[in-house]
């Protein structure tokens, strides 16, 4: 009984420290896959004035937008800027990217 206890407790923490793993990964990503670009370094400060600040922007609903935007179901104003970036963005970076953002101040 001790012993699932202290498995339990090892799973717990390993998923905790996954979890802020996957956030740090999320500033990796940004940059990586060139969202600096025309959101700027910290998503406060954008290439042109009508690019979106993604900095602290809610995390389903920056999910939402670049996934439409991947599959094509968003094809509004600037998304064609991005159609061809989002071809190089997993659906995990995707949600790894949004996690960071969320958490940025606005």
């Amino acid at each position: 009984m001790k012993f699932k206890s202290i498995a339990l407790a090892a799973a717990l923490s390993a998923a905790m420290v996954s979890g802020y793993a996957q956030a740090g990964d999320g500033k990796k990503l940004y940059a990586e896959k060139t969202c600096t670009a025309c959101h700027g370094a910290t998503g406060n400060k954008t290439l042109m004035p009508d690019y979106p600040k993604v900095a602290g922007q809610n995390e389903a609903y920056i999910i939402k937008q670049m996934a439409d935007i991947k599959s094509g179901a968003r094809a509004n104003g600037n998304s064609a800027a991005m159609k061809g970036v989002m071809v190089l963005v997993s659906d995990q970076d995707i949600k790894d990217i949004a996690a960071y953002l969320s958490k940025l101040k606005p």
